[in-house]
C-alpha cells in the first residue's frame, strides 16, 4: 500500500526475532517469533504478503462489497453491517458508501460519528474517531507507513502508526491524515489539507502541510 511520504525524520521499527539471555543456566535462547499479524498490530515491520493477512484482507474485501452495495439501505441496516467488521461502532455512527479500508477490525467509531462518501482508512493499526466527529467526502486516514530505508522497502516490508481523531472534530473534504497523527477534540481541519503533525484541541488548521492558524480557535 503506497501512501503519502512524511518529510519528518522518524524512528523505524525493528524487525526480526530478538535474543533473550537465560540467566539460570547460561544458555542463550530465542523469544517466540511473533506472527506477521502480531507484528503489524504492534506497529513493527511486517510482511503484508503473509497468508494470514492476505486472508484477512480477502474477508474484508468481501465485506466491503456487501457494505458498498448497501447504499440504498437505511442507516440502521448499514449499522448491522458495520458491527460485523469494525472494532467498535458507537450509537448513531454512519459511514456513507462507498467506503474503503484494509481490515476494518482496527477501526473504532464513537457515537454520532459521520463519514461522508468515498472515505478511505488504511487501518493496519488502530484508528480511533471520537464521538461526534464529522469527516467530509474523500478524506483519507492513512495509518499505513513504509520504511525510509530503500532496501527494506524493496523487501516489501511495511509498518503502521496509530491515528487518533478526537471528539467533535470536523475534517473537510479531501483532507489527508498521515500516519501517527493525533487531532485534539473540537479541532477543525480545512478541506484538502495534508495533516503531517499532531493538531491540538480546539485548533483550526489547513494547508499542505496543514498549519495551525494562530489566533483561530473553535472553542
Amino acid at each position: 500500500m503506497i501512501i503519502g511520504f512524511i518529510t519528518s525524520t522518524l524512528t523505524q521499527p525493528e524487525s526480526g526475532t530478538k535474543k533473550e539471555r537465560n540467566t539460570g543456566g547460561g544458555v542463550t535462547g530465542l523469544k517466540r517469533t511473533h506472527s506477521e499479524k502480531e507484528k503489524m498490530l504492534a506497529g513493527e515491520l511486517y510482511d503484508p504478503g503473509d497468508p494470514e493477512l492476505e486472508a484477512d484482507r480477502t474477508s474484508t474485501h468481501r465485506w466491503l462489497a456487501r457494505y458498498n452495495a448497501a447504499l440504498a439501505a437505511s442507516d440502521a441496516e448499514r449499522r448491522v453491517l458495520l458491527l460485523e467488521r469494525l472494532a467498535a461502532v458507537g450509537e448513531g455512527a454512519v459511514i456513507r458508501p462507498p467506503f474503503h479500508c484494509d481490515y476494518g477490525f482496527n477501526i473504532s467509531l464513537g457515537a454520532g460519528v459521520f463519514l461522508n462518501f468515498n472515505c478511505v482508512i488504511l487501518d493496519v493499526v488502530a484508528v480511533g474517531i471520537g464521538d461526534g466527529a464529522q469527516i467530509g467526502p474523500a478524506v483519507q486516514i492513512l495509518a499505513a507507513d513504509h520504511p525510509r530505508d530503500a532496501a527494506a522497502r524493496a523487501a516489501g516490508l511495511e509498518f503502521g502508526r496509530p491515528i487518533l481523531i478526537g471528539r467533535n472534530v470536523w475534517i473537510g473534504g479531501g483532507a489527508i491524515i498521515l500516519p501517527g497523527v493525533s487531532i485534539g477534540d473540537n479541532a477543525l481541519i480545512g478541506a484538502g489539507s495534508v495533516v503531517t503533525r499532531d493538531i491540538p484541541a480546539g485548533a483550526v488548521a489547513f494547508g499542505n502541510p496543514a498549519r495551525v492558524q494562530t489566533g483561530s480557535r473553535t472553542q
